[in-house]
């Protein structure tokens, strides 16, 4: 069943905004194909589905930011305005993104008439305008100052405010993006509330979550896209949280048999080779524990603001954690600094390889051979020569396709640039790896290779901390840590299905088979026998509205 197969509820008859086979590319890249979705007014509509799936763009051509290459953009039934008329948009659709766009040196009432300060050339009058302010916040029962600085709200009042603003502009569908990421459990019920109290005047809204729990929570209706195309759409309340995961993964076991993994079974003698202990960063993660032995791949799954990706970079050193402990094969590392460890033996693969991971202008060699400066020469001092030799080892090493190691990084395609950010992770001989999202944005063919490489690494004796939420990534993995809302909610041994990591990474998971988190801090109690029985850990936090 397609979503303009759907009759939208409401008085009118006419949903608030539809897509009806909407299609967009970006050069090569298919972000959508002939996509359906429509929104009844009053109705809260989730729009759901892993990485890639084309949830991004479809908020760009609902909200006028971009031009469908094919398929039409309607509100109300009638068609979507020019590109160019920012107000007519306005009037109709509105998006609370994930980060902010309130401006917090300006005031309350400031941000909430942003460019509507006054009527035309006329001089602004400030009392009247936090009298216009006042009212508004009192029309929504939002209790804010109109004069204070926006810098001085909290989270959730920032977006009821980004709410607010969008209804003064008449629009009557709203849009939001991962609403609940940074929010605790209290002010999560009460956006809920909010949300509930606006629907019952007719508003309606696209709410866009990792978090699947909260969609049974507060929506109506929920859509599923998959590798840009429309999967799904189906109420809520008769839809099985099983049928919902299947829609989005879309499983095959034929592909991803490549990528598992045996039990871990320590080699003799083998020692920690990454132990952490309670790190904790204030407002992303707590309490965090592992122990990662020499030869182990550890998986980190968690969805949008669940604190994986900050903690791995704490242990990197990229953050100061407000608590706890790194050791790299025995050395103890000072938290907060990368050179300290790097030199303790840890290799790192940043998120994000433009901003953190290859300066694109030099020479692959240079680039891939970062980490490993002191071992070219002595006392720093290196030649030509040496560096093109370490790169170009390392480069073969990896199977990096360029025209010779001096050629620019930044010509490569996003694949080779990858594995030359990997190589640099492995070019000081690392005892401990951190990886965050290694195979993001790369093909099929780089990802095998990429994922061949750890397992190689850790063939060799190195421990792993893998941080990603691609399934592919996860089934090296010998046994996979789920994160929600900063706390670790369940643990799975090799062999585990998509359903269930995915139920336990989306907070809807009430009881997945887990080896218990607590047993595994120390390397000698991880390492069990194939056949060994896992205990069950209930997620108590996931129950019922799906928030802390």
């Amino acid at each position: 069943m397609t979503a303009h197969d759907l009759r939208a509820a409401g008085d009118t008859g006419r949903p608030v905004a539809t897509a009806i086979a909407v299609s967009k590319s970006f050069g090569a890249t298919r972000a959508l194909i002939d996509v359906d979705i429509s929104v009844a007014p009053g109705e809260a509509h989730a729009l759901v589905g892993r990485n890639g799936a084309g949830k991004s763009t479809l908020v760009s051509l609902l909200t006028g930011l971009a031009r469908p290459d094919g398929g039409r953009i309607l509100f109300g039934g009638e068609g979507s305005p020019p590109l160019s008329d920012r107000a007519a948009w306005q009037a109709r659709v509105a998006c609370v993104y994930q980060k902010s766009t309130i401006i917090p040196t300006l005031s309350v009432a400031e941000n909430l008439f942003l460019n509507r300060q006054s009527d035309g050339l006329r001089r602004i009058s400030w009392k009247g305008l936090r009298g216009r302010a006042a009212d508004l916040l009192a029309e929504y029962e939002i209790d804010v100052d109109p004069s204070a600085a926006a810098s001085t709200l909290a989270v959730d009042q920032r977006q009821v405010l980004e709410i607010a603003r969008a209804l003064s502009f008449g629009a009557r569908f709203i849009i939001l993006d991962e609403p609940t990421a940074q929010l605790d459990g209290a002010k999560i019920a009460g956006l809920f509330d909010r949300l509930r109290r606006l629907q019952e005047s007719g508003v309606a809204f696209l709410f866009i979550s990792h978090h699947l729990s909260e969609v049974y929570e507060v929506c109506q209706t929920v859509t599923v896209y998959r590798d840009a195309r429309h999967i799904l759409t189906a109420p809520v309340a008769g839809l099985d949280k099983d049928q919902l995961i299947e829609a989005m993964t879309g499983e095959d076991r034929s592909e991803r048999a490549q990528f598992a993994v045996d039990t871990y079974t320590p080699p003799a003698e083998a020692k920690p080779a990454l132990e952490i202990r309670d790190l904790a960063l204030t407002g992303a993660y707590s309490a965090f524990s592992v122990t990662v032995g020499e030869g182990e791949i550890v998986g980190l799954a968690g969805a949008g603001g669940s604190g994986v990706v900050t903690l791995g970079e704490t242990v990197a050193g990229l953050h100061r954690p407000s608590a706890g402990t790194v050791t790299v094969s025995g050395t103890n590392v000072r938290t907060g600094s990368v050179p300290d460890a790097l030199h303790a033996g840890l290799g790192f693969v940043p998120e994000d390889r433009h901003a953190q991971g290859v300066v694109p202008m030099r020479p692959i060699a240079e680039n891939i051979t970062l980490t490993a400066m002191d071992r070219l020469g002595r006392h720093g001092f290196f030649t030509g020569d040496s560096l093109r030799r370490a790169g170009s080892a390392l480069m073969d090493r990896l199977d990096v396709k360029a025209e010779g190691p001096d050629q620019p990084v930044g010509a490569l395609s996003g694949g080779n640039q990858q594995k030359v950010v990997m190589g640099r992770a492995l070019a000081n001989s690392p005892k401990a790896l951190v990886l965050i999202r290694p195979t993001a944005g790369v093909d099929v063919k780089s990802k095998e290779s990429l994922l061949g490489t750890v397992r190689q690494a850790a063939d060799e004796g190195c421990g792993a901390l893998l941080v990603s939420d691609e399934l592919d990534d996860l089934r090296i993995a010998h046994r996979v840590l789920v994160m929600f809302k900063g706390e670790v909610v369940a643990e799975f041994p090799s062999g585990w299905g998509d359903a269930e990591l995915v139920a336990a990474v989306e907070g809807l998971s009430a009881g997945a088979p887990a080896a218990g988190h607590a047993e595994h801090t120390e390397h000698t109690e991880h390492a069990a026998e194939p056949g060994t029985e896992h205990e069950q850990h209930t997620l108590t936090n996931n129950e019922g509205s799906g928030h802390e």
